[in-house]
């Protein structure tokens, strides 16, 4: 049976609405397998009836680059850390934009070919191309910052607002202009500008907004692919793009809301400096008039609690540490001792990077609380137990007028009866901005790595040390 423009926009169908399903499911961690599920079996069904179609003509080339593309991708997908995770998404972004561009100048230069150029086509093959370039770049940035390859700290000089304003009116103007005429000099031009504005655009950018940072490439890189749909005419290329645009816009939009800043102030704002640990942490702590305390010490208070509250952050997230609280948490319950985990919308370095760490302990759902159902329990708890979190804690962002994380909501970890802080140095956390909760009477500082403290803790617990 011969495969028809009406078979494939069908299957089009179909592998559209598996994708939404497939967003649906990975709303809940409960039901994010079978969500992935969903997905990956539309994407088969597009890349087939794609492949099935007239225009079509040799599998040579496609079935080369499906084969390298898949074994890169198992590859980094087997030997890919969690927590380096916030980086491979940034940098499957970036490819996302630099696919966009390449179509983009491609179909430019096929369609100059035969003669077939209009306005519609290279107003649509701007968009794809500007976007794609910006979100090439741009993520580029992100993947270098997240990898400590670049100083996560913001970037910023005299006259930056006035230069990335001159940089996107021009590049809109070569984009109308190349519209307009075809000129291929424009559209040079307008690439490189765009790429510009793309490194300028997130290099002011610091680290504490890095997770909001993620989520606008995200949405970049949908926009992107829905503007390259419409130069190629791909309808479910336009569904999936305007799918995952306006689901990554509106979780940056949720995430500046979690931390009471605008997506103009993230965007065109950025705070954060970087920080170097010169003499010991106790040392400096002690300094400092903060409390440290030791391994023993900690779990003397939550083995004889009633409820403990558990804060991860990104210092687990290094150490995978995940999987030894998971069995301090079953040791603390199997004493009769409530344990919960609290987690901040912008903990980590990625959307749900918290969530993703504690689904892969095993860790149960109903234990896991977001930020306002947790809040209003730290007052009853005995111990909470900070495992490498920092500026989500930090009780700087409600009294502290001057600093630059104030009016972000936190997780207000410092009302419990006691707090233990896990951190491997003095050093602030990604924003830069010191944490008010460590000078606290009710706080302590258990210096050393998450995973080696939470396993002495374990050992402690079993009557191994304790």
């Amino acid at each position: 049976m011969e495969f028809t423009v009406n078979h494939q926009a069908l299957a089009y169908l179909v592998a559209a609405i598996l994708f939404i399903l497939g967003l649906k499911g990975l709303t809940h961690p409960a039901s994010a397998r079978r969500g992935n599920l969903y997905a990956m079996l539309g994407m088969v069904i597009a890349i087939v009836a794609t492949l099935l179609a007239r225009e079509v003509q040799s599998y040579g080339f496609i079935i080369a680059g499906i084969a390298g593309g898949a074994i890169i991708g198992a590859v980094v997908a087997l030997r890919i850390q969690m927590t380096a995770m916030p980086q491979l998404v940034a940098a499957l972004h970036s490819f996302v934009g630099l696919a966009a561009v390449l179509v983009g100048i491609g179909t430019f230069l096929h369609h100059q070919h035969l003669g077939l150029l209009n306005a519609v086509l290279m107003g649509e093959i701007s968009a794809g191309v500007v976007i794609g370039a910006i979100t090439f770049t741009g993520s580029i940035i992100a993947f270098g910052k997240l990898q400590g390859l670049l100083s996560g700290a913001p970037v910023k000089f005299a006259g930056q607002h006035l230069l990335n304003a001159v940089i996107g009116a021009l590049t809109i103007a070569l984009a109308v202009h190349f519209a307009m005429t075809g000129s291929l000099l424009s559209l040079a031009l307008m690439t490189v500008l765009a790429l510009v504005i793309g490194v300028t655009l997130i290099i002011p950018i610091g680290g504490a907004d890095m997770p909001v940072i993620i989520s606008m490439l995200n949405s970049y890189s949908g926009w992107a692919a829905a503007a390259t749909g419409f130069t190629l005419h791909n309808n479910l290329l336009i569904i999936v793009g305007a799918i995952v645009g306006c689901s990554g816009a509106i979780l940056s939009f949720i995430m500046c809301k979690a931390m009471n800043r605008s997506i103009i102030n993230v965007v065109f704002g950025g705070f954060g400096s970087d920080s170097s640990a010169g003499e010991s942490a106790g040392a400096q702590a002690a300094e400092q008039g903060i409390k440290s305390a030791a391994v023993e010490d900690a779990v003397y208070w939550m083995e004889d609690a009633g409820k403990v509250i558990i804060v991860p952050g990104y210092g687990m997230a290094v150490s995978q540490a995940q999987h030894a609280l998971k069995e301090l948490a079953e040791l603390l319950g199997a004493r009769g001792v409530e344990v919960k985990f609290a987690i901040h919308p912008v903990a980590g370095r990625m959307p749900g990077h918290m969530n993703v760490l504690l689904a892969e302990a095993d860790i149960p759902y109903d234990q896991v609380l977001e930020m306002d159902e947790i809040n209003p329990e730290f007052p009853g708890t005995d111990v909470v137990l900070v495992v490498g979190a920092n500026d989500v804690v930090n009780p700087a962002a409600k009294e502290d007028k001057s600093s630059p994380i104030y009016g972000m909501p936190i997780l207000e970890a410092g009302r419990a009866r006691q707090v233990y802080f896990l951190k491997r140095s003095m050093r602030p956390g990604y924003s830069g901005v010191d944490n008010l909760l460590f000078y606290q009477d009710n706080t302590y500082l258990v210096f050393g790595d998450a995973k080696d403290t939470i396993e002495g803790m374990n050992t402690a617990l079993k009557g191994g040390g304790h």
